[in-house]
């Protein structure tokens, strides 16, 4: 007989900058304490990640924890552009409210695309609460690679009634999404940004997955990601898939994160 399905709350984080959007799935059966934290990526959303947080929590037994950052989905507007340093300063400015208040005391990272610098920055500077790493698609450094698929994108959201697409999620803050990520990685200013830095302070197991076909990042990326932590890394280049692999096939991806998580069944307060 099957289990029931995982459950969903939506939650709300006072920050001093804004209030924050998050769901939190439980699972049906709890098989590990520390929970799962999930960082989206430049254009996402709790929303965007669709059925996959679910899906994940069933896969993995263990609560599953989403936000829109500020200016993202339901959570507050953000006001002026990204600072250059945007992504080590998720971990740094947000990630101690959202510990907090959703009771994260532990955490599993895991991000994708610009969200898995991000679960990166959160894993090196918070060692002691951060037990494991996925990250998805993640950047480590400015790629032409990267920059070319953001124009393209760019050149997509132009057309007529395209920014509907991000209106769906993010309402009036949609402009300003777009620009956010567009804007700041084409910027001569954030060219010379890499996650090199931080990597060795990442001393938690990691799992680095990456599609062969990303349109946003060579396998260079996630070689980078494994070389340079400062823990015990592994690595899947995923043959035939490209920049959203959750999507593209999620039953690969579940397998993988539950198979590297199953020695962490701990039983350590999340």
């Amino acid at each position: 007989m099957a289990l029931p399905l995982p459950t969903s709350e939506d939650r709300w984080v006072e920050h001093p900058q804004g209030r924050l959007f998050a769901c939190v799935w439980h699972p049906a059966v709890l098989a590990a304490q520390t929970p799962l934290l999930l960082f989206h990526d430049s254009l996402g959303s709790v929303e965007l990640w669709r059925s996959f947080p679910q899906a994940l929590c069933a896969a993995t037994g263990r609560r599953v924890v989403a936000y829109d950052r500020l200016g993202f989905g339901r959570s507050d507007p953000r006001r002026g552009p990204l600072p250059p340093d945007f992504i080590a300063d998720e971990a740094r400015t947000f990630l101690p409210v959202l510990r907090e208040q959703l009771d994260l005391t532990t955490f599993i990272a895991f991000g994708h695309s610009v969200g898995g610098a991000m679960a990166a920055e959160c894993a090196a500077q918070w060692p002691e609460a951060c037990r494991a790493l996925v990250t998805e698609s993640a950047q480590a450094f400015v790629e032409d690679r990267t920059l070319e698929g953001i124009r393209v994108a760019q050149k997509q959201f132009a057309a007529p009634g395209q920014l509907g697409r991000l209106e769906r999620y993010h309402g009036s803050k949609a402009r300003w999404v777009l620009e956010a990520w567009t804007g700041t990685w084409l910027a001569p200013a954030f060219a010379a940004w890499s996650l090199a830095p931080a990597l060795p302070g990442v001393r938690c197991p990691l799992l680095v997955l990456h599609g062969t076909h990303d349109e946003y990042g060579s396998p260079r990326h996630p070689q980078r990601i494994a070389a340079l932590s400062g823990g015990l890394a592994w690595m899947e280049l995923l043959e035939g898939l490209h920049h959203v692999p959750h999507r593209e096939d999620p039953a690969r991806v579940l397998a993988l994160v539950a198979e590297f998580l199953a020695p962490w069944t701990d039983t350590e307060s999340g």
